[in-house]
């Protein structure tokens, strides 16, 4: 494992509803500086509600618990304060925005990260450096943000959008779904650019792929709303072999007993 930092994000004890009806029940997760972890589970068993939720999604209600974010507690403050506090989530499906372009959309959020009105010339040459690394067609910057992109260009954006914020956390809700696998290298590779000794990363996945390439310090199961078993790498490559069922009966089994 990496020499990690101290504690730069956490959740204790967060419990979310959504509609009413308990999903994630009592969560306890800890990310330090240069840490990338995993949160790895089944289908319908809360992950990208944890994220959602964190990130202060309004369809997601947190009953209980708390989340800090470099010793600060955010848990009730609006997205967009836990955006510019640096708190970033790459959603496992980008919306497009019709009749904003990728160029605006950009620099509008940088200047809300940064505080101060960033110049047009600086801000440009910045993007086109960042497009560039990221394999981007620097003719995006002027198309509407994501709308008729691939899957693969919609996740470049989001990437894009990462390395332009600076953020101090990086949730990504999924980013492996629906990309191929030269699509994946390339996103990956940017994540770990991204990435840094005084950054954190949670890597929300079903699979073992995207893990492949963003190697993770510790991977976090994740089963019912609740964390079940925390390990290093090799636990997400018993997943990839074994599947979650292994994992769901030791639960069961420790339940009854």
């Amino acid at each position: 494992m990496a020499n990690l930092g101290s504690v730069i994000f956490s959740c204790e004890d967060l419990h979310i509803e959504v509609n009413g009806k308990s999903v994630v029940k009592g969560v306890n997760l800890t990310l330090r500086r240069g840490e990338k972890a995993a949160l790895m589970g089944p289908n319908g068993s809360g992950k990208s509600t944890l994220a959602n939720a964190v990130m202060g999604h309004p369809n997601y209600t947190i009953t209980q618990g708390k989340i800090l974010l470099e010793g600060e507690e955010i848990t009730a403050l609006a997205a967009d304060e836990k955006a510019r506090k640096g708190l970033f989530l790459a959603f496992q499906y980008p919306i497009a925005i019709p009749g904003v372009s990728v160029a605006n959309f950009l620099r509008t959020a940088v200047n809300a990260r940064r505080g101060q009105e960033v110049p047009i010339r600086e801000f440009r040459k910045e993007l086109m450096e960042q497009m560039k690394l990221l394999e981007v067609d620097p003719s995006f910057a002027g198309r509407y943000l994501n709308e008729g992109f691939s899957g693969g260009e919609k996740k470049r954006v989001e990437i894009l959008q990462m390395a332009l914020l600076k953020p101090s956390v990086m949730l990504l809700d999924e980013t492996d779904s629906g990309l191929d696998i030269d699509a994946l290298r390339t996103v990956s590779e940017g994540i770990n650019r991204i990435a840094g000794p005084e950054t954190g990363v949670l890597l929300v996945t079903h699979y073992q792929r995207l893990l492949n390439y963003a190697k993770p310090d510790t991977v976090h199961v994740f089963m019912d709303g609740r964390i079940v078993r925390t390990g290093g790498p090799e636990l997400a490559l018993q997943l990839e072999e074994r599947g979650y069922e292994w994992i769901e009966q030791e639960v069961m089994a420790g339940k009854s007993n």
